[in-house]
């Protein structure tokens, strides 16, 4: 891992500890859009916001060919 991440700082001219640092807050930013993103569903499914299973079908409908 240290390799690629010393290649990869080479080609972008930045240091090691730059990209680590760099990588670090990519993935903290991104655990924490997922974290709200969860939190804001479950808040939806304690309020009863559910799709109706004519929408859910619809969805289903675009994605699957029927068999029959």
């Amino acid at each position: 891992m240290t390799n690629r991440l010393d290649q990869l700082a080479e080609k972008l001219d930045r240091s090691r500890s730059y990209m680590a640092a760099q990588a670090i807050e990519d993935f903290v930013a991104r655990q924490e859009w997922q974290l709200a993103e969860i939190q804001a569903g479950l808040a939806e499914a304690e309020r009863g916001e559910f799709a109706s299973e004519l929408e859910l079908a619809a969805v289903i409908g675009k994605y699957v060919k029927s068999t029959g």
